[in-house]
């Protein structure tokens, strides 16, 4: 890849819900996920574009993504970006990838959801 293009390839935070899908692996009893991910493109439609394909591929049922911008847009809008996710960044950049960096499930069973709080 040519150094002009690789200039012109940013990063761009995504989340990305998916549905059920034979073979996805997710948890048993998970109804669908969200994820977090890191996609590098010139703008964001190619991240999405890009990261509904290779989630498509990995055997996944893309539902929603919704973009948060790169990482100057986060830092503007008061996000707390710490080094581990600049990091997963700075990879996708440099490998133009897609990199998943939190994978939560969703249970319809409140006892099992990762999201919620235990007592």
């Amino acid at each position: 890849m040519s150094d002009a293009r690789k200039s012109k390839q940013r990063v761009f935070t995504l989340l990305v819900q998916i549905g059920r899908k034979e073979g996805d692996g997710l948890p048993a009893g998970a109804t669908g996920a969200a994820l977090v991910c890191f996609a590098s493109g010139v703008d964001e439609a190619e991240a999405v574009r890009e990261t509904v394909a290779v989630l498509k591929q990995a055997d996944t049922a893309p539902l929603d993504v919704t973009g948060y911008g790169t990482l100057e847009d986060r830092e503007a809008q008061g996000h707390e970006v710490d080094a581990e996710e600049r990091a997963l960044m700075q990879r996708a950049l440099q490998e133009n990838a897609v990199i998943v960096a939190q994978m939560t499930p969703f249970f319809d069973d409140p006892s099992k959801d990762a999201r919620l709080p235990r007592d």
